[in-house]
């Protein structure tokens, strides 16, 4: 307990000393005003990044003493705006049990047996698999089958196991999805949650994937060895069983494309000719293969718990009181890096202390507003994002508030704060009516809202906005545009030189050049986003012919 408050302490008085290092003149600032005179504060922003973003909180890794440290101060700043506690037992907190799992690295083996033959793989060489949080001993003995991509769309006519019998087996399947499949919906189904779950649902108890000549050439299976100390995490329920994947599928492996190609010998289809199909734009069909295969491996497993911190501000309507938009932005990251490098601390400044400290802000806005939006409106800074979107899955498979009562999301994750943008992209607005609401709020702003310019990288499902997708909740994705303000930047140049040399890196810290006009104008467009659900008659819908609606949605 002494310790506890000892942090406590530290914390908030480095969140005074930074906030007061980092006051500037505000005659160099043309602030943005909004209703009833409220306007984002620079000096605000730029404060609660650099405590977030400081070397003390050592990278806010999930479970981490830096982590808590920053989700007490996220607390008290909520506190402080007299927001009301919304996570559990009357706290801010909704307190997440996690499990974290290492590989024995020394324990993988694999042998692939057929008549007489047997075929040893090595490990990482032949085959890669990593921790399994169901299971900290894995020893199964099954036969193979090959089942194309491994995904299963009826809405796009496309069924890998038809015909086929997985029972009892171990399926293996192409990395990726179809080239016609369209992006966003692609991810969706070409992603290991998918994938695993169509198998299981057909009585596999093993899931092996194995590279695409494309997809070798993007990312080299050689790179992957890199990561084989990786570990790897899920939230678990009361009973401690994993709440993000299958407890059918035993075992998971990759495969080398060598120890593919072992693996396919002495069956009527080669994996030759399999990737022929591929480079003809067939779609391959699943077939049993001869071999069975052996596979063992062991997993060390660590309990550790994280929180969401969740404020309220109540709505001033009797009954639209009753629905909340919820604003999320993830305030972990990534910790201290295991690499030769002289600064090992990745301390997330862009990613995301930038979207938790508008979140933080804009949640000082809503405060002062003389009369609360008609709907509630939830603010909530989750943990686990870095480790695959765990603590907005939680929140929204455990809310604190019904389910069905959230009507809407919009999500902070990285806006890029280095050139004054002229735009904002919305990912996902084109599949709700939220589209239409977010693009007349940002209007107010001076701000024009543009379509997504990297379909290519399906970054609507990537970030935390989709744990409400898939309960469905509509949601966008909020982040900073392309369209600079400033003649001769370019914001796609700007975004590719942070993704090349500063993400997921120590050097995303607060040395980048920050513009604060810009984080004040984010600011701004965040708020009456929130302005304009809280207010609206009307909740959002799904559009007709959104595949996420049609998936998700509510009937």
């Amino acid at each position: 307990m002494i310790s506890t408050l000892k942090t406590v302490g530290v914390a908030v008085g480095i969140s005074l000393l930074l906030l007061g290092c980092t006051a500037t003149s505000t005659k160099h600032q043309q602030a943005l005003v909004s209703a009833e005179g409220i306007s984002p504060s620079i000096n605000n922003i730029k404060g609660h990044m650099s405590f977030l973003a400081h070397d003390l909180l050592e990278g806010r890794d999930t479970g981490s003493r830096g982590h808590e440290i920053a989700s007490l101060y996220i607390q008290n700043e909520f506190e402080k705006y007299g927001l009301k506690p919304a996570g559990e037992n009357g706290t801010f907190q909704q307190r997440v049990k996690f499990r974290k799992g290492l590989l024995d690295i020394e324990s993988p083996t694999m042998v692939l047996t057929a008549n007489d033959s047997e075929i040893e793989l090595k490990f990482p060489d032949d085959f890669l698999t990593g921790p399994n949080l169901g299971n900290a001993d894995v020893s199964l003995t099954a036969p193979v089958v090959f089942v194309g991509y491994g995904i299963v769309a009826p809405e796009l006519n496309h069924d890998d196991y038809a015909g086929l019998d997985v029972e009892g087996k171990i399926v293996v399947a192409l990395s990726g999805k179809p080239a016609s499949f369209p992006s966003e919906v692609g991810s969706h189904l070409s992603s290991r949650t998918q994938k695993h779950a169509a198998a299981a649902d057909r009585g596999a108890v093993a899931y092996f994937s194995i590279q695409t000549p494309a997809g070798e050439e993007r990312r080299p299976y050689a790179r992957s060895i890199n990561f084989i100390r990786a570990p790897r995490m899920s939230w678990v329920d009361e009973e401690g069983v994993p709440g993000n994947g299958r407890k059918e599928i035993q075992a998971t492996a990759f495969l080398s494309i060598d120890a593919a190609h072992s693996l396919f010998s002495g069956s009527d289809t080669s994996l030759d000719d399999v990737y022929a199909q591929l480079a003809n734009n067939e779609t391959p069909k699943g077939f049993d293969l001869d071999y069975k295969v052996s596979i063992e491996y062991k997993t060390n497993h660590e309990d550790i718990t994280s929180p969401n911190v969740i404020g309220l501000l109540e709505g001033s309507d009797p009954e639209l009181k009753n629905e909340y938009v919820v604003y999320t932005a993830h305030s972990d990251h990534l910790g201290i890096s295991t690499s030769v490098e002289k600064d090992k601390i990745n301390n997330g400044a862009m990613d995301n202390a930038s979207g938790t400290s508008v979140l933080i802000e804009t949640a000082r806005m809503f405060s002062e507003l003389s009369v609360a939006p008609k709907r509630s409106i939830l603010f909530v800074a989750v943990t686990g994002e870095e480790k695959g979107l765990l603590g907005a899955d939680y929140f929204v498979r455990n809310p604190t508030r019904p389910v069905e009562s959230l009507i809407a999301n919009v999500n902070l994750d990285m806006p890029l704060l280095t050139y004054e943008f002229a735009d904002v992209i919305a990912f996902g607005a084109s599949h709700s009516s939220m589209g239409e609401k977010v693009a007349a709020a940002v209007a107010n702003a001076d701000i024009k809202l543009t379509d997504d310019p990297w379909p290519q990288l399906n970054l609507f499902t990537r970030s935390d906005h989709y744990a409400f997708v898939k309960q469905g909740i509509p949601a966008v994705f909020l982040v900073t545009g392309i369209e600079s303000r400033t003649p001769g930047i370019d914001g796609n140049e700007v975004l590719n030189k942070f993704l090349a040399s500063n993400y997921h890196r120590p050097s995303d810290d607060m040395s980048q050049p920050f513009v604060w006009k810009a984080a004040q104008t984010f600011t701004q467009v965040n708020f009456e986003i929130g302005l304009t659900l809280g207010n609206d008659p009307e909740r959002p819908t799904w559009n007709k012919d959104s595949f996420f609606g049609q998936t998700f949605g509510r009937k």
